[in-house]
């Protein structure tokens, strides 16, 4: 599998050369969120935001709104097979993103194609599941670790999710590190992993990527008091535009995570639930303007964005 590694390989994921300027292509494998805060609609308007164009394969719906899960309908294996190789036969793709899927079959069918598109890279993300039944989640998580861990380049998740998930059996008094849940990954074949809401103290947020060698960067940010839907789903969508525009893995994640701050600082509360991230808060209205820090302002200037602040 060709692995975006960026450091003897800052290229491999770039688009293609002779694209005619075309918009890099992410293939997003995700479930259909009717409350907009995660989903098919978090990959498309957080791709399009950075750039990026996103080809959507449903694999299923949720019953939601911006509080809770109610339930999940899960689209016959066929129906995604049918969608995504239709696509792939016509598009050249330079990354795979996949979310939630919705059950083993479908997680099986979408490794069956990645494994004949190897050269491509994945990012694959592990939301949390906690609203599902237990044997749900298990039969989930286990075909998860089997079949799509060996096809994916990047695994991104919450601390507590993929400890949780990876290192059941932790017995030690302190908490995993990031590179302790990576190791667990590069078990099933992870060559890099990203490891978000680590807690810090003062009211901080870690988010590292690592392998189990060695951490190649991180971003702390102060904590948010709202409680966000979406914020994961956001993340590792931009970050796979970011890698299908060639971004090199390390700047990618770092630009991911900066964007994503800026998302959740200008997020808003649709519903009487949770705060959704505004993924096109670059697109508001100019408001009321406050000085953007410098990384701010870089972030921006990652994103083509206009420098004006759109904080609420």
């Amino acid at each position: 599998m060709t692995n975006p590694n960026p450091a003897t390989d800052p290229t491999s994921a770039t688009a293609d050369e002779d694209d005619g300027g075309n918009p890099a292509c992410v293939i997003v494998f995700n479930a259909s969120d009717p409350s907009g805060a995660g989903g098919l609609a978090a990959d498309v308007t957080a791709i399009a935001s950075v750039g990026a164009h996103a080809l959507p394969v449903v694999t299923g719906a949720y019953a939601r709104d911006t509080a809770e899960v109610f339930d999940h309908f899960a689209f016959d294996e066929e129906a995604i097979a049918e969608q995504a190789r239709a696509i792939l036969e016509d598009v050249s793709v330079q990354v795979f993103k996949v979310g939630f899927v919705g059950s083993p079959e479908a997680i099986s069918t979408i490794a069956e194609i990645a494994a004949d598109y190897a050269e491509v890279p994945l990012i694959a993300y592990m939301p949390n599941l906690s609203w599902w039944e237990e044997g749900q989640i298990d039969a989930y998580q286990d075909a998860f670790r089997e079949l799509m861990l060996p096809q994916t380049t990047v695994l991104v998740g919450n601390h507590s999710t993929l400890w949780r998930w990876l290192l059941p059996d932790w017995s030690s008094d302190r908490s995993p590190t990031a590179r302790d849940i990576a190791k667990a990954a590069s078990e099933m074949g992870v060559p890099y992993t990203l490891v978000t809401g680590i807690p810090l103290p003062e009211q901080f947020i870690d988010n590292v990527l690592s392998t189990p060698q060695a951490v190649l960067g991180n971003e702390k940010f102060e904590r948010f008091e709202a409680v966000f839907s979406g914020a994961g789903d956001t993340l590792s969508a931009a970050l796979a535009a970011l890698v299908a525009s060639g971004t090199d893995l390390v700047a990618a994640a770092t630009e991911a995570l900066a964007y994503l701050d800026r998302c959740l600082d200008a997020g808003f509360r649709p519903g009487m639930g949770n705060v959704v991230p505004d993924r096109l808060f670059w697109a508001q209205p100019e408001g009321e303007t406050e000085e953007l820090t410098p990384e701010e302002a870089q972030a921006l200037q990652v994103f083509d964005m206009p420098a004006h602040d759109t904080k609420h």
